[in-house]
């Protein structure tokens, strides 16, 4: 209804287009209502949009390159042997309500995103830290063995368990965000969620925007920060974020001209899209992996005979080719090809007498005795089109009826991280450009490995002996091994690697195409003489 309205007012007067490169105000399509803006607390894609926008890390991804460049941080040193970095802090980094940000305030917040109360489940993003898990895992209690300290006020000291290649890029996930002490505590204790502290004229934060708006399955609104250190190399004056889950509505803001950017296309709109000139849309390769999450404490899914016979099950180039408008790569496993050069091993394949022979192995011939299975999904038309698509799939392959659930973004969440299903829609974006980033998803109790999945030696490949490689190649096979293992016990059912796919208004400048899909508002201008031509039916 919200969406109805902002179309038809549209027609009454200056769009949100046209007004916002007036007047510097970005107005971009942001997929789900986010589940909130806490550091610490949030797992999401809409989520990181927002919090990198009004929060910034030690170090922050270059848009074009992804190279970490200074944030907070003005400079970093290694020692020699690369297990000790010291962080030195810009004076000039302020929090949004003026005061010095301080290396203090990076260990207290490390020390409630690594809390057993917080519930983080991000805190093993952290892990490489000395004594992070022990402590994350209630191992240690005393937060001071943990290696990050504060030497002074600019200042900041973090010890590693090992040289950890990929670790400055961290800095610049969400989850190692520092938070204002004291205003997380006016609300409440250091471990507590979802408090008044990300509301609206409550939200003390770092980045270059501030909040100012929330208006819930509406909008949120931010205004340019004055208090951020670079505010000068900031040409938005703020920023409008719209929850649009449903992709039909967010295309056709597009076309009329109330947004700049959209999150998705529609899968039927590409092919029009493609062939006009000079085209809005934008497609490039994207660091992530859109897979089935598999429950194996619920039956049938608790079998792997099961699991391995719907993975071989499904036509991963006949799905790409028919209903993702061929804008995704078949994946037959959980780490994107070519990440940083690593190339994951292929253990499976498409064959369809193999996985009817392991479901009758499985004690199910034909499909004899299925009890049944349900797929769940966030909200979203491109979701159901696949979940449609594998449904038939099995069903004409193996006999088997598979139901199918839609939930609001929220609810889905929490069916995920409560273990409350058999099959369940998931994707990954890589928070880093490592294979790691993938791997360690999987590791026993992991706050993302939502599979009830449990490998000792897993663990000991991804946690103990990977990191203590003496050399790419060795790390590399030893990530081939975790892999094989992972792809043979079928934890997940690896659908396609990602595109990034957005319509971007010709107006928006530092809008990039980089292999994250990394956003940084910094870099964003708006050119008021540019506009939208052609019409779409």
């Amino acid at each position: 209804m919200v969406i109805a309205i902002s179309l038809m007012a549209c027609g009454a007067g200056e769009s949100n287009v046209l007004e916002g490169n007036r007047t510097g105000i970005l107005h971009y399509g942001n997929g789900a209502e986010p589940q909130g803006l806490d550091p610490h607390v949030v797992t999401g894609v809409p989520e990181n949009h927002l919090i990198r926008a009004l929060f910034e890390g030690l170090a922050v991804k270059n848009p074009i390159t992804l190279e970490p460049e200074p944030g907070v941080a003005q400079r970093w040193e290694f020692s020699d042997e690369g297990k000790v970095i010291t962080f030195f802090l810009n004076p000039e980094a302020r929090w949004s309500n003026g005061e010095q940000l301080t290396a203090s305030d990076y260990v207290w917040s490390w020390n409630r995103a690594l809390h057993p109360e917080t519930g983080n489940l991000y805190a093993y993003m952290l892990y490489p830290v000395k004594n992070a898990e022990a402590y994350a895992k209630g191992k240690i209690k005393d937060f001071t063995e943990v290696g990050v300290k504060a030497l002074n006020d600019t200042t900041l000291e973090v010890t590693l368990n090992a040289p950890t290649p990929y670790f400055i890029q961290l800095m610049d996930h969400y989850s190692t965000f520092a938070v204002h002490p004291e205003t997380l505590l006016k609300f409440g204790k250091m471990t507590d969620r979802f408090t008044p502290w990300t509301r609206v004229g409550s939200m003390v934060s770092n980045g270059a925007f501030v909040l100012t708006d929330w208006a819930l399955n509406r909008h949120i609104k931010m205004a340019k920060s004055e208090h951020y250190w670079d505010k000068d190399k900031v040409s938005l004056n703020g920023v409008v974020f719209y929850p649009t889950e449903n992709v039909v509505s967010e295309e056709r803001m597009f076309r009329v001209e109330q947004l700049h950017y959209t999150a998705v296309v529609p899968l039927d709109k590409i092919p029009v899209y493609r062939e006009r000139p000079n085209t809005p849309y934008l497609q490039s390769p994207y660091l992530g992996t859109y897979y089935y999450l598999v429950n194996t404490e619920r039956p049938p899914v608790d079998n792997v005979k099961v699991r391995q016979a719907l993975s071989m099950a499904v036509d991963r180039e006949k799905l790409v080719r028919s209903v993702l408008q061929e804008t995704a790569v078949p994946a037959y496993s959980i780490t994107p090809p070519d990440t940083l050069g690593y190339f994951p091993p292929q253990v499976f394949s498409y064959d369809p007498d193999k996985a009817r022979a392991l479901l009758a192995e499985a004690g199910y011939p034909n499909g004899e005795g299925w009890p049944g299975l349900e797929i769940i999904y966030n909200t979203q038309e491109a979701h159901r089109k696949i979940a449609v698509a594998i449904q038939q799939m099995w069903k004409s392959e193996l006999n088997v009826d598979i139901t199918l659930a839609n939930q609001e973004w929220k609810v889905y969440l929490n069916s995920v991280s409560q273990r409350d299903f058999q099959v369940a829609r998931r994707g990954w974006i890589g928070d880093y450009v490592d294979a790691n980033n993938f791997l360690d998803l999987f590791i026993t109790d992991g706050g993302n490995n939502n599979t009830g999945y449990s490998n000792p030696i897993y663990d000991d490949l991804i946690l103990q002996r990977a990191p203590r490689a003496q050399s790419r190649e060795e790390r590399y096979a030893l990530f081939t091994e975790a892999e094989t293992m992972l792809m043979e016990e079928m934890p997940i059912i690896p659908i396609y690697t990602y595109t990034s796919k957005h319509l971007i208004h010709p107006s928006v400048e530092g809008m990039y195409p980089n292999l994250m899909d990394s956003l940084n508002l910094k870099y964003v201008k708006l050119h008021p003489e540019q506009t939208l031509s052609g019409e779409m039916n």
